[in-house]
């Protein structure tokens, strides 16, 4: 297999030959669901193409909380399905699917409370143990272990010693979510699925009752243009009732947004060797490793407003901080706070409360012919939900398709990726990389690490590291751009890097230099990097000063305040 590219090239080559003849299947929406989607089409051998009106994962997508998990709170309500399908989908990706994305967490979860406590957390995690392991992919995991309040500030000394009695340690997964999804863009398009991002769906094409296509802005190069196909699916998560509307049909479901946000501080500001996951009066919050940082979440509460870019009060930034804190010995202030991020989930909520139950599970449905709609589940179990939308969509089909076949197919970057790990001491010398550099780049896009490679043969100085921002090499800027489907300064700093949430200048100061480095690629001139790099110092400032307002609505106005790069 060929590993396909995303650069600008390619992009106009995609939707020309979306526009030129009628696909098997069209996607709207390029987050984890859509791009799996258009994965799960391709290798069944159907003509596909998927567009996203903004970046790759530029939604829910990329601001998660980065974990891929079965849902150790679901066991709580019973949902033992949930967390069996989720469990089975974790021991896919980090075995056979992504296993250069996807590495394992361990979390302490701390006891309150002796005896009843430990027995009955204890039983639970022996559950979620024993359902990973009923799904036959539980290797590359270790088991759960109960530890004393000695061992426990052993391996989490941030811990104050009276907020526990003693602990649980389990094991989960994570990868950056961001990467997750252009890596299956890529993946996609290397099985010959047409890719194109700042490509945004303004109509349905219809053919009486039936959708046939949908008619697309090209929100770079200008124009409009049509795309047929015989099943088009709509995967645009929050944005899933306004998709619909375009149709002017009532939906079988409809989509709420809840809003979660997360801090990222230092490393050094909590000092512990695992993962945290605390209980608090709603939900959980988990305290999460992030290479030299922290991610602190999440919040879970309505939201109704702008829903490109959900904006973090002061409030829920103050949530945070004052649950976290009751734990630690060295509580975290505003000032330990680099980096702040807000994402939506898509819930499902249906006509009555007793479809509400729904809430973190799928549905596929059909509301026109030609039209299936996807919504819901997480973030985990995305090949399902991608696996049930092309079901659906066959079924409109006149033919016999192949059967689903995504456990089977890994990630561009997979295959070779062990091999490479084992002698990336070999890999740094020939690179003249410091080791450290090499495991980076290995663990962010495995065997396609000798591509970077490539670049800093052919000029050394892309070897170097970014100054503001320098768990970076130059490489990875360019090579966004020209392999990973990057078009604008903000696609770099925020999801093919997250320069902007690991930095105390969220990005600002590496905003020049990258900016010229992707002029190279993208043919920009002085006029256009002054552009990106004012709009981008915009963004940052009207994330700030959302950041400072005491509630969701003042928020919402001070982020307006930086209009997009590329009006929508």
């Amino acid at each position: 297999m060929r590993t396909a590219t995303l650069g600008p090239e390619q992009r106009a080559e995609a939707l020309a030959k979306m526009a030129e003849r009628e696909l098997d299947l069209l996607v709207v929406g390029g987050g984890v669901v859509g791009a799996g989607t258009v994965l799960d089409a391709a290798t069944r051998g159907l003509s596909t193409g998927i567009v996203e009106a903004r970046d790759w994962a530029s939604g829910t997508s990329s601001r998660s909380s980065k974990l891929i998990h079965g849902g150790l709170r679901y066991l709580e309500m019973l949902d033992f399905a949930l967390v069996r399908e989720a469990l089975k989908e974790r021991g896919l990706l980090i075995q056979r699917i992504a296993p250069h994305l996807v590495k394992p967490v361990p979390f302490l979860y701390p006891l309150q409370h002796k005896g009843w406590e430990r027995l009955y957390a204890g039983a639970g995690v022996a559950l979620y143990d024993t359902l990973g392991m009923a799904s036959g992919r539980s290797r590359g995991l270790p088991h759960h272990r109960h530890l004393s309040r000695r061992h426990a500030l052993q391996a989490a000394p941030c811990l104050r010693r009276d907020a526990l009695v003693g602990a649980l340690q389990y094991y989960d997964a994570q990868m950056d979510d961001a990467r997750y999804v252009a890596t299956l863009v890529r993946t996609a398009a290397s099985y010959g699925a047409h890719t194109a991002n700042r490509a945004r769906v303004v109509g349905f094409l219809r053919e009486g009752e039936r959708v046939v296509g949908a008619r697309i802005q090209d929100l770079e190069m200008g124009g409009e243009f049509e795309v047929r196909a015989r099943q088009v699916v709509n995967a645009t998560g929050v944005w899933m009732d306004d998709t619909q509307g375009l149709i002017a049909e009532r939906g079988q479901f409809h989509v709420r947004a809840s809003k979660g946000i997360h801090l990222v501080v230092p490393k050094d500001r909590i000092n512990s060797s695992t993962g945290l996951i605390l209980r608090t009066e709603k939900s959980v919050l988990f305290v999460i490793p992030w290479g030299r940082h922290w991610i602190v979440g999440t919040t879970d509460t309505d939201w109704d407003l702008d829903k490109a870019h959900p904006a973090a009060s002061s409030a829920d930034i103050d949530y945070l901080l004052e649950h976290v804190n009751r734990v630690l010995s060295v509580p975290l202030t505003r000032d330990d706070v680099e980096g702040v991020y807000a994402g939506l989930r898509p819930l499902l909520a249906g006509e009555s409360d007793a479809t509400s139950k729904l809430s973190r599970e799928h549905t596929v449905a059909h509301p026109v012919p030609g039209l299936v709609a996807v919504a819901g589940g997480k973030y985990t179990t995305y090949r399902v939900m991608a696996k049930d939308a092309v079901d659906e969509a066959v079924r409109g089909l006149d033919y016999r398709v192949a059967d689903c076949c995504t456990e089977e197919v890994p990630l561009v970057g997979a295959e070779g990726y062990h091999a490479l790990w084992n002698t990336r001491a070999r890999l740094a010398v020939r690179a003249g990389l410091h080791v450290a550099r090499v495991e980076h780049l290995l663990n962010r896009y495995g065997a396609l690490t000798e591509e970077l490679l490539e670049l800093v043969e052919k000029d050394p100085a892309l070897g170097e590291p970014l100054p503001a921002a320098d768990d970076y090499l130059k490489a990875e800027i360019v090579y966004a751009c020209t392999h990973e489907g990057a078009r604008h300064l903000d696609d770099v700093l925020t999801r093919r890097t997250r320069i902007s949430m690991e930095t105390f200048d969220r990005g600002t100061r590496s905003a020049r230099e990258c900016a010229e480095l992707m002029a190279r690629v993208l043919d920009w001139d002085k006029d256009q990097i002054e552009r990106e790099v004012e709009h981008y110092h915009k963004r940052v400032e009207a994330e700030r000063e959302s950041q400072r307002q005491p509630d969701d609505q003042t928020a919402d106005a001070a982020r307006l305040g930086a209009p997009d790069i590329v009006p929508l």
